[in-house]
C-alpha cells in the first residue's frame, strides 16, 4: 500500500488543525482506501492552543506526526524543512487554514498515478481581498517577464510531489530554500490543476505587507539578474547624458560668457536625481548582497524543539548533514 505525506506548516491555528485531520482523514476513507497517510504538522512557535491541540491528534492517531520549532523559522523555511521529514512515496503540501482545498488531493493523486512527478494547483480565482489577488498578479507576471527561470504564476506551493523531488530537494542544501523557484527551475514533468482558492476557515491571515515583500525580493534576487543589468544600464546612460550636457553648459559659456547664466538650479535638479538613482541602486544591490549572506552563513532551515511519532525515521538538515536521531549508547554492566 502506498504513502501519501502530507505536510502542513502551523503558526497560531487551533482553529483548524482539528477540522483539516478530520477532512483529510475522511477523504482517505471515502475516495483514497487503497493509501495510508502520514499527516505531519509543523509548528512555527504558535503562542495560541496549536500544540495542545496537535499532541492530542498525535496521542489518538500514530499516523500524525508533529514536528515543534524551537522558534518562527519563516514562512519559507518551515514548510521546506517539514517536506525533507517525509517518508511516504508522494509528498503533499498544504495549508492549514483550509485555503488550500482538502478535495483535490485525490485529483493530486490521480495525476501523480498518470505518471507525473508533480502536481499543483495554480490559482485561477480567489475569494480572498480583490485587491490582494490582483497584486499577486502584477508581480507573478513581472516576475515571469524578468526572470531567466520559467515563474508559475499564482502558484503558492500547494501540490503533491514524487519523492524522486523531494530527494532532490534533500540534496540541494540551500540555507534560504524558495520552493515555488525550485519547482519552476528543477522540477520534473508537472500537471497544474486550476482552483478557485477559498477564504481562510477560521483565523486571521499571518501575512502582512513586510512578509509579502520578503517573499518577492527573495524571488527576485534568486531567479533574476534585470535589478543588476538595469543598474548598469541605467547608470551608463545618465552617465553619457551627463557628459553631453557638462559639454554643452561649458561650450555655451565659454561663447557667451556673459549673457549665458549658469544659474543653481539646473545643478541641483541633476544632483538630486542622480543621488535618488544611485540610493534606489544602492538599496537593490543590498537585497542582493542580504540574499548572498544568508546562503553563506548556512544556517539550519530550522531548529527542533521536539518531534512526535517519527520513532527512528531519520532527520533531513541538508546534503552535508543526513543523520538518524542519535540514540542514547547501551551501557553494558562490568
Amino acid at each position: 500500500m502506498k504513502t501519501i505525506s502530507i505536510v502542513v506548516p502551523c503558526y497560531n491555528e487551533e482553529e483548524n488543525v482539528e477540522p483539516l485531520y478530520e477532512a483529510i482523514k475522511a477523504i482517505f476513507a471515502e475516495k483514497l482506501s487503497d493509501y495510508r497517510y502520514e499527516l505531519i504538522y509543523i509548528d512555527n512557535d504558535s503562542k495560541d492552543r496549536t500544540r495542545e491541540k496537535i499532541r492530542g491528534l498525535c496521542a489518538t492517531d500514530k499516523d500524525v506526526k508533529a514536528i515543534f520549532n524551537a522558534k518562527n523559522f519563516g514562512q519559507f523555511n518551515s514548510p521546506y524543512y517539514g517536506m525533507l521529514q517525509s517518508t511516504g512515496d508522494a509528498t503533499m503540501l498544504m495549508a492549514a487554514d483550509f485555503q488550500d482545498p482538502v478535495e483535490m488531493i485525490p485529483e493530486f493523486v490521480k495525476a501523480w498515478e498518470e505518471g507525473y512527478k508533480i502536481a499543483i494547483g495554480v490559482k485561477t480565482q480567489s475569494q480572498e481581498n480583490p485587491l490582494m489577488y490582483w497584486i499577486r498578479g502584477i508581480y507573478y507576471k513581472t516576475i515571469k517577464k524578468m526572470s531567466s527561470v520559467d515563474q508559475i504564476a499564482q502558484f503558492t506551493g500547494f501540490g503533491l510531489y514524487d519523492k524522486a523531488f523531494i530527494n532532490v530537494m534533500r540534496n540541494l542544501n540551500d540555507p534560504t530554500p524558495f520552493l515555488r523557484g525550485i519547482v519552476a527551475e528543477l522540477g520534473f514533468r508537472r500537471k497544474e490543476i486550476p482552483y478557485t482558492q477559498p477564504r481562510r476557515r477560521a483565523g486571521i491571515t499571518h501575512n502582512n505587507w513586510y512578509s509579502l515583500y520578503d517573499a518577492a525580493m527573495l524571488s527576485f534576487t534568486s531567479y533574476t539578474k534585470v535589478g543588476l543589468r538595469v543598474a548598469v544600464f541605467f547608470g551608463g546612460v545618465c552617465s553619457a547624458i551627463s557628459m553631453l550636457i557638462a559639454i554643452a553648459y561649458l561650450v555655451m559659456k565659454l561663447i557667451w560668457w556673459d549673457r549665458f547664466p549658469a544659474g543653481m538650479a539646473p545643478m541641483l535638479i541633476g544632483m538630486l536625481f542622480l543621488g535618488s538613482i544611485q540610493i534606489f541602486f544602492i538599496g537593490l544591490l543590498g537585497e542582493y548582497i542580504l540574499s548572498i549572506n544568508q546562503r553563506v552563513m548556512k544556517r539550519p532551515l530550522v531548529v527542533e524543539e521536539e518531534r512526535l511519532n517519527f520513532g527512528d525515521a531519520p532527520i533531513y538538515r541538508g546534503v552535508k548533514d543526513m543523520e538518524k536521531t542519535p540514540k542514547t549508547p547501551e551501557v553494558k554492566p562490568e
